[in-house]
């Protein structure tokens, strides 16, 4: 199988000099570009697996250009960025950003966080071997946890990873209900940045958005008052 393709966008040609030989050495096919206005015909054309992605740049930022690209794909993206501070992270990740990595960087934990990124977005692969556990289903929504997918009425929702697995944990659960804590914990605890549930707040809204196109699937996701939030199995 050939090896995954990372697109690198910065707009600092050192780092990108850095990142490619950091990548070529461990295989994977680099594609690059220091203008990110040129980023999304890029994406159309080479059809990364995954975005490395710079926030601060002089045309257009990182993270516009990730509500842009989340508009129509759903690669995995890591943010690369001088900005450290806690709500510099939490924009990242809530505006469609799956990871985030602050420079300077060691190489050895960005080809981690690559890495781990690639398996997430990588168990559709085995299609031929799903057994219907892997699947969720209630009514005409259809969970398919080994292909990251999910769709209503045949009709996909194009979820993020991260809006995806918030999902099937709400519905691999179903009537459950978990705190923000609880669904932070799983969701983010390893990525390194301290408990802010507006992370969650965020990831919720623009989940319970998809969901609502479906009038009959629209609070499917209820808010216990006080507690947090759960699936409904049946209404």
């Amino acid at each position: 199988m050939a090896q995954p393709t990372i697109m690198i966008v910065d707009n600092e040609i050192e780092i990108i000099q850095l990142l490619r030989m950091y990548l070529s050495h461990e295989g994977y096919h680099v594609v690059w570009t220091t203008d990110s206005s040129d980023a999304l015909q890029m994406i159309s054309s080479e059809t990364p697996d995954l975005i490395l992605l710079d926030v601060v740049m002089p045309t257009l930022n990182g993270i516009d250009l990730c509500a842009q690209i989340r508009e129509k794909y759903e690669t995995p993206i890591i943010f690369l960025s001088c900005k450290n501070q806690t709500s510099d992270k939490v924009l990242g990740l809530s505006i469609g950003g799956d990871d985030y990595i602050t420079k300077p960087f060691v190489s050895s934990e960005l080809i981690a966080r690559v890495k781990a990124n690639l398996r997430r977005s990588y168990r559709q692969i085995n299609y031929a071997s799903k057994e219907k556990s892997n699947i969720l289903t209630f009514g005409e929504l259809y969970i398919d946890l080994s292909a990251y997918t999910a769709s209503i009425q045949t009709t996909p929702l194009n979820l993020t990873t991260k809006e995806f697995e918030l999902l099937s944990l709400l519905a691999g659960s179903p009537n459950r209900v978990f705190t923000a804590k609880q669904i932070f914990e799983h969701l983010w605890k390893t990525y390194g940045i301290e408990e802010d549930y507006r992370t969650v707040l965020v990831h919720m809204s623009n989940l319970r958005k998809k969901l609502e196109r479906f009038p009959t699937y629209a609070d499917r996701i209820q808010t216990v008052r006080g507690v947090g939030y759960k699936f409904i199995d049946s209404q």
